[in-house]
């Protein structure tokens, strides 16, 4: 009996090693909260507008990583099609998080500059 689980264990150890790795791109994650401008101080500004900066970045990154995902697919003859529709869509939930995103941190900015 111990065989046999041995063997299984091993058998699907193996397998593991046998599928190619797949290197997905990281969804960016957009920064965990947006302080309000009405009541933030200036720190909490500046570093929310440092998170933005960085989530900018990394969505930026994400791009590349879709590209040369494509790239690699093209180059391996698969169904570019399809996998190029795929990342496009991909792409466009995460810029348009990002551009949301933007959109109420920059609405808390104008508040809290109207503050004085």
């Amino acid at each position: 009996m111990k065989t046999k689980a041995l063997f299984s264990t091993i058998a699907l150890l193996s397998f593991g090693f046998c599928v190619p790795a797949q290197a997905e791109c990281p969804f960016p994650k957009a920064p965990a909260s947006i302080p309000d401008g009405k009541t933030a101080a200036e720190a909490e500004m500046i570093a929310a507008m440092k998170d933005f900066k960085t989530y900018n970045d990394e969505v930026k990154a994400f791009q590349a990583c879709l590209d040369e995902e494509t790239k690699e697919k093209a180059a391996s003859g698969g169904g570019t099609m399809q996998f190029k529709a795929m990342q496009s869509k991909k792409l466009a939930a995460a810029v348009d998080e990002l551009e949301g995103k933007a959109k109420l941190f920059n609405e808390q900015v104008r508040i809290f500059k109207a503050r004085g």
